[in-house]
């Protein structure tokens, strides 16, 4: 009985520990190498972007998302489909995220590409957590943004949202 009863305490621990380890991969482990910005200064421009953009849709700063969504946004979900128009999606996030929804970033997934003459590309996995019913954790999904400079400017004009 006391045998029974050990056995079944190792064999809890071993698959904690694998679940533990599991729930540890980091996105290097996703990825299966390390990256490394072909563009350090560009890097850290856009991510510096993207922190800018999720930290107003955080806070439901409506103007600073209105100044860095392009007017000629083109919105891909594979949930919702695509949108084009800036004015839908301001209004889509105004209604349906403000003080409702935020965005947590996975730390150490995000890649920014250079694209010759336009601008950039990030890459990364974010949450979205409900601040209504904050127990509910969504897993991590994919995006993919694109980011144009027009003079010292840069807006989003593609966004990809993979769920």
């Amino acid at each position: 009985m006391i045998f029974q009863k050990i056995r079944l305490l190792f064999i809890s621990i071993i698959l904690l520990q694998a679940s533990l380890s599991y729930s540890q991969e980091t996105y290097e482990d996703i990825l299966g190498r390390t990256y490394v910005p072909a563009n350090q200064e560009l890097y850290e421009t856009i991510v510096s972007l993207d922190k800018k953009l999720f930290d107003a849709y955080n806070s439901c700063d409506m103007d600073v998302q209105t100044a860095l969504y392009s007017e000629d946004l083109e919105f891909f979900h594979d949930e919702g489909g695509l949108s084009t128009s800036k004015k839908q999606v301001l209004t889509a996030l105004e209604n349906n995220i403000c003080n409702k929804v935020s965005r947590t970033l996975i730390d150490g997934s995000l890649e920014v590409y250079p694209i010759k003459d336009y601008g950039a590309v990030i890459m990364g996995y974010h949450t979205f957590n409900n601040k209504e019913t904050p127990e509910n954790k969504t897993q991590a999904s994919r995006f993919v943004m694109i980011w144009k400079k027009t003079d010292e400017n840069w807006t989003v004009t593609r966004v990809i949202s993979l769920h």
